[in-house]
């Protein structure tokens, strides 16, 4: 385990985070703020400057996204865009666009399948973008 991490090109895995949460916060604050306002029942509360773990959380989960991808990459020796986005394509409807529908399925969730397909949405294209930067830096 510890020589995957020695070997992990880390300028790589910190512009693919990079480019994960910037997204991120265009995605949610500039793109599609109405639909993911109104995917929360939230379309008409005035806007407020968030909390930091409104912030911070998702840096955090970003960050743990992209290092665990970069590990999972290097360890399945990914090394061509082809194979970078099919194991993007599998690791983002598989796990993250499914986890985030799961998590939306509740009652606190008024529209689950808008916020499913916004935020599903994002984690598919931020994974992709990371899996392509991990494999343009090696």
């Amino acid at each position: 385990m510890f020589n995957v991490l020695a070997d992990i090109a880390w300028l790589s895995v910190l512009s693919a985070f990079l480019a994960y949460f910037i997204l991120g916060a265009l995605w949610f604050t500039l793109l599609f703020t109405k639909p993911y306002h109104i995917s929360l029942g939230r379309e008409n509360d005035t806007q407020q400057k968030p909390a930091p773990i409104f912030i911070i959380g998702p840096a955090v989960c970003c960050l743990i996204i992209t290092m665990a991808t970069a590990v999972l990459m290097y360890a399945l020796k990914i090394d061509s865009y082809e194979n970078a986005l099919t194991f993007a394509f599998i690791i983002g409807i598989g796990f993250l666009v499914a986890n985030t529908i799961n998590i939306a399925i509740n009652p606190n969730i008024p529209r689950p399948l808008l916020y499913g397909l916004i935020s599903g949405s994002y984690h598919l294209a931020g994974i992709i973008i990371v899996c392509v930067i991990l494999v343009a830096m090696k």
